[in-house]
């Protein structure tokens, strides 16, 4: 039986964007923050996070696993310096196709991925609608 949208218990993949002090700021020059914010939301739910810690990466965007990719293994993606229009596209195609556990990503999204530092400080989340 299929397990989606219309499942019990079902969970899309969704898409955190870093939007405090660097992230989303007028520190990283040259891209539209809401549009960026907009076109991943076209693909997942999306929350708004105060700082990650990982201001070096800005600007950063984490997906989620969804219910199903975290049942086969998929664990939370970073990627960092999603500074133009064809990496945030890279990323929404991905999660329409299922995200971590259940699609392979893109090989372009090596360049932009990285591993978070463990003790990654987050603040409160807010959906964008």
């Amino acid at each position: 039986m299929p397990v989606g949208p219309s499942s019990a218990g079902w969970v899309p993949c969704r898409v955190v964007v870093c939007r405090d002090c660097c992230c989303g700021s007028t520190k990283v020059t040259g891209v539209d923050h809401a549009e960026q914010s907009a076109r991943l939301a076209e693909a997942a739910p999306v929350r708004i996070s105060d700082c990650l810690d990982v201001c070096d990466q800005a600007n950063v965007v984490v997906v989620q696993p969804s219910s199903v990719g975290r049942a086969a293994g998929g664990r939370p993606a970073w990627f960092g310096l999603v500074n133009d229009p064809a990496a945030t596209e890279d990323i929404a195609t991905w999660v329409r196709a299922g995200g971590p556990g259940v699609a392979a990503p893109p090989e372009i999204l090596d360049l932009y991925a990285f591993t978070p530092p463990r003790r990654a400080r987050s603040g409160p989340l807010r959906d964008v609608g």
